[in-house]
């Protein structure tokens, strides 16, 4: 998958369409935490749930939840509602998420830290997750594409290390300098981890996978090849082996400088950050990959004009590639849903 335009027929799913290489104008559109903090309806399923992890964990409510947004906007994909957390979770790096906080795990730090994890991925303790992927795909549209994903190695190991999140993975990269053997075997452990973990998403429903490297952008130049290239090029070649021709979606946030060598990790799509130029993005990537993005989180939050010349930015530099509108990181909490419906409308009605 990736390079090379592939028409498929008119009936299958846009976003799948366009993963093969397919140009299909207007593009499909989804955004990413597209069900969240901004809809109220979400609001009151995560009350309901007690916390954010039971949500994760609820196959009903997490169905619930993933489905609010395809009811209110139709967005061309939805994407399961869960975190890229819930892997070092069944490993047994336990995590919450504190209000206003973000996430705690246990610390994975050291080679002990690490001996005291399962050796492998107990799938099981994923079942509710994975539960959830078949009610989704049972509920949604037909034409609608369901999307599983992960969180790259280097991104959650930047989280296990820490044991949260930190403003620049400064815990994670002294791992990576002082002890490379324990962030290898760390990394090692998530490749293999990721690979079941997508694949058991994808024989449960989902029509395609997004592996996010929300991380990827603080790393040296020297590290990103150890760290970030060659595992996700792992993880896709181990999904394709057990799901042949399965659509992965790359998203290398802060690595405009690399697109070409995520590219060539074997993704079918590269995500495209706000902070990237999206003309010159698709200059350096291969002609035929897909790319997905970049709206700038804050024009959909101002909305109005502005929204309007953002949205018509991204497409005018997306016209006549295989693209998927998106945005260029995740929806924030202060999102009016009538700035989203204005978005949809325009990209919907563009020429």
């Amino acid at each position: 998958m990736g390079a090379g335009r592939v028409t498929l027929p008119d009936t299958e799913r846009s976003v799948l369409r366009v993963l093969g290489g397919e140009t299909v104008w207007p593009p499909p559109a989804w955004v990413m935490r597209q069900a969240g903090r901004y809809l109220p309806e979400y609001l009151a399923t995560r009350a309901q749930a007690g916390s954010f992890k039971a949500l994760c964990y609820d196959p009903a409510l997490a169905t619930e939840v993933t489905l609010q947004p395809i009811r209110r906007f139709g967005f061309d994909a939805a994407i399961l509602f869960s975190d890229i957390l819930v892997v070092p979770d069944a490993l047994g790096a336990d995590f919450e998420l504190d209000a206003g906080e973000g996430p705690r795990l246990t610390p994975t730090a050291t080679g002990a830290d690490l001996a005291r994890l399962a050796p492998e991925l107990p799938l099981d303790r994923l079942a509710p997750v994975l539960d959830a992927v078949g009610r989704i795909r049972a509920a949604l549209p037909s034409e609608t594409t369901l999307l599983g994903f992960c969180g790259a190695p280097w991104t959650v190991a930047a989280y296990m290390v820490a044991g949260r999140g930190t403003p620049d993975q400064g815990p994670a990269l002294a791992a990576a300098r002082s002890d490379p053997s324990f962030m290898a075997a760390l990394v090692d452990l998530l490749v293999q981890s990721s690979v079941e973990y997508l694949a058991a998403q994808l024989e449960a429903g989902a029509d395609a996978v997004q592996i996010f490297e929300s991380h990827g952008g603080v790393l040296p130049e020297d590290l990103v090849e150890p760290l970030s290239l060659a595992p996700i090029a792992r993880i896709v070649a181990g999904v394709r082996e057990r799901r042949p021709g399965a659509p992965v979606i790359v998203f290398p946030r802060g690595r405009a400088d690399r697109l070409r060598d995520y590219a060539a990790t074997g993704a079918s799509c590269l995500g495209i950050d706000q902070g990237t130029n999206l003309a010159a993005a698709r200059v350096a990537m291969p002609s035929g990959l897909a790319s997905q993005g970049n709206l700038d989180p804050a024009a959909l939050v101002l909305g109005g004009d502005a929204l309007d010349r953002a949205v018509d930015a991204v497409l005018a530099a997306a016209k006549g590639h295989p693209h998927i509108f998106n945005l260029g990181h995740g929806i924030t909490k202060e999102t009016p849903p009538a700035h989203v419906a204005r978005m949809l409308a325009r990209v919907r009605d563009a020429a």
